[in-house]
């Protein structure tokens, strides 16, 4: 078993598989599963300024695809569950994610809350390419951010981006 993940954490080592190594965390980060993908990003970073946008696309792919699963996870619980009795702050929280509609998925960058929410928001059927689409905006906001401020400032190569 030691030499299998010893193999394994080669392989997804990075810099040489960066970008996937990337993806796949940033995916798994998304799902229900606690796990950062933070450090991957800022690492590849780091180690590859010339990656900072690929970085950035690739974690936001990977993250909202996660999110997409969480989505679908919600919407297939919701079909095979039978409807039972929520507390008021259940109904309450449903009741707002339901008036606010697919734009609460802006939120699912946000950390502990922000990928459940992607799961109630296919639970409760919201529309599912709006809720893709609002899950891209905040993922790519979230790690455009959250990358910038560890780095500090914007690399003057970036700048030209529009950003």
């Amino acid at each position: 078993m030691e030499i299998w993940l010893e193999q394994l954490l080669s392989y997804l080592a990075l810099p040489k598989f960066g970008l996937s190594t990337v993806f796949v965390v940033s995916f798994i980060s998304a799902t229900l599963l606690p796990l950062g993908s933070e450090p991957a990003v800022f690492g590849l970073i780091k180690l590859n300024p010339d990656l900072f946008w690929p970085t950035i696309f690739v974690a936001t792919a990977g993250n909202t695809l996660g999110g997409v699963v969480d989505w679908w996870m919600g919407y297939g619980a919701h079909k095979v569950s039978d409807k039972y009795k929520h507390s008021s702050v259940h109904v309450k929280a449903l009741d707002w994610l339901e008036r606010i509609g697919p734009k609460a998925c802006l939120l699912s960058f946000l950390p502990v809350v922000g990928d459940p929410l992607c799961a109630v928001a296919g639970w409760l059927k919201l529309p599912f390419w709006p809720c893709v689409a609002y899950m891209v905006i905040g993922k790519f906001l979230r790690y455009l951010v959250m990358t910038a401020l560890l780095l500090g400032l914007f690399p003057a190569k970036f700048a030209g981006f529009g950003f």
